[in-house]
């Protein structure tokens, strides 16, 4: 047979390999993509609750390295062993049945109660696909590369959680990926890193030639101190900024609205960290914690941001759009740049560690169109920060006796 390779680029989305097999003697052809880009700087993690046949026509990115799980059949498929693919979460289901049923003859003659099983599960899995009950569809993919579509784009879907999430050392091994070995400073090291930019070198993320990234730590007026780490490509001029908070989790959360009612609000510095979500009421738009990881920038850039995160969505404005969405997406993009500073409009910053800073220009003075809440974090978001199982006293090898 003829295999035939397209290097192409989906609008909005990344580059991928086509590959097209066919066979002249029985017919037979198969498709199937890979991703040609950069692996993401997070893994992510979809998981869809399935309740309509609607639901079954959802468009899937699958990549080679994702696993795809349907947790009430106990039902998992492994990375690496399905190529890429882009189809719908009935199409996985099809796929699945036809990789179980393809050694069946042969376990009926040897084996027939373990056929028996197998072609019990085949049932249960055909069942599926006329969702008489719902059941819940997950990919975790740790390249960050694969997608399920959301067709209320730009609103939030409820049946879909999206979760952004740093990647194991084994998870980087299985990637080929090289974990960055951080020499630890000398605890009586005489250098001070608040006066100091430490510099250490990396492969810039978008052509991969050699760069350097600068990361040093600021004191910001009114706030407290963050890790700012900066990389500026010289072979394609690429540059981007990442933000880490220098302290510990606050006991309370914070909640910062602002009203935007002048062009000089969109200069007021932010600072956003990965566990903030961004709320803008008038657009019904909703930004969830992770999704544009730390930034430390105005509110102008991070709009800006977040228009190019909308307009990268592949089944939003690329082929796979319909008419309806897409002029529904053009709409929200025009109600955007409207935002600056053209019309008033609230913007929410939600930030359950409370690591999360907008400017007042009126500092130390009140700010009359700035609103800055604390609020007790329910138990929910102390379990996503992790502070449930976290143990502060009494950890040591034989308790606290004898103190």
């Amino acid at each position: 047979g003829v295999t035939r390779l397209l290097l192409t680029r989906i609008p909005f989305f990344k580059e991928i390999i086509v590959s097209s097999f066919s066979c002249d003697s029985c017919a037979w052809s198969n498709t199937e993509i890979q991703s040609a880009g950069r692996i993401q700087e997070q893994g992510v993690r979809y998981a869809l609750a399935v309740t309509s046949r609607q639901d079954m026509n959802r468009e899937v990115v699958k990549t080679d390295c994702a696993t795809a799980r349907i947790p009430e059949l106990d039902f998992e498929i492994p990375a690496f062993t399905q190529k890429g693919v882009l189809t719908t979460i009935e199409g996985i289901i099809d796929r699945a049945v036809a990789g179980l049923e393809q050694d069946q003859p042969l376990r009926r003659a040897t084996d027939q109660e373990v056929a028996g099983k197998i072609d019990e599960f085949i049932g249960k899995l055909r069942r599926l696909k006329e969702v008489d009950c719902s059941f819940t569809f997950i990919i975790d993919d740790p390249s960050g590369n694969s997608f399920v579509e959301n067709p209320h784009a730009p609103q939030r879907d409820d049946a879909l959680v999206v979760t952004h999430y740093r990647r194991s050392p084994q998870q980087n091994a299985l990637l080929g990926l090289e974990g960055e070995e951080v020499d630890a400073k000398p605890p009586d090291a005489a250098e001070d890193l608040r006066d100091e930019v430490l510099q250490f070198s990396t492969n810039c993320p978008e052509c991969n030639a050699p760069a350097n990234t600068n990361m040093k730590l600021v004191q910001i007026p009114h706030f407290k101190e963050v890790i700012i780490m900066a990389t500026n490509c010289d072979s394609c001029g690429h540059r981007t900024n990442e933000v880490k908070s220098g302290g510990a989790i606050e006991p309370q959360g914070t909640r910062i609205t602002l009203r935007i009612t002048d062009p000089s609000d969109m200069t007021r510095d932010i600072l956003k960290s990965e566990t903030c979500s961004v709320e803008i009421p008038e657009l019904e738009f909703e930004l969830g914690m992770g999704a544009l990881g730390g930034k430390f920038t105005t509110l102008e850039g991070l709009l800006k941001d977040i228009r190019e995160l909308v307009e990268r969505n592949p089944f939003t404005l690329g082929d796979s759009s319909t008419p309806s969405r897409t002029g529904k997406l053009q709409e929200f993009i025009g109600k955007l740049q409207e935002v600056n500073g053209k019309s008033e409009a609230h913007f929410i910053l939600d930030d359950p560690a409370g690591n999360s800073y907008l400017q007042n220009v009126y500092a130390p003075e009140e700010d009359p169109e700035l609103r800055v809440e604390r609020y007790e974090r329910t138990f929910e978001q102390n379990e996503d920060l992790g502070l449930n199982d976290m143990k502060t006293e009494g950890y040591e090898p034989g308790g606290a006796s004898g103190r």
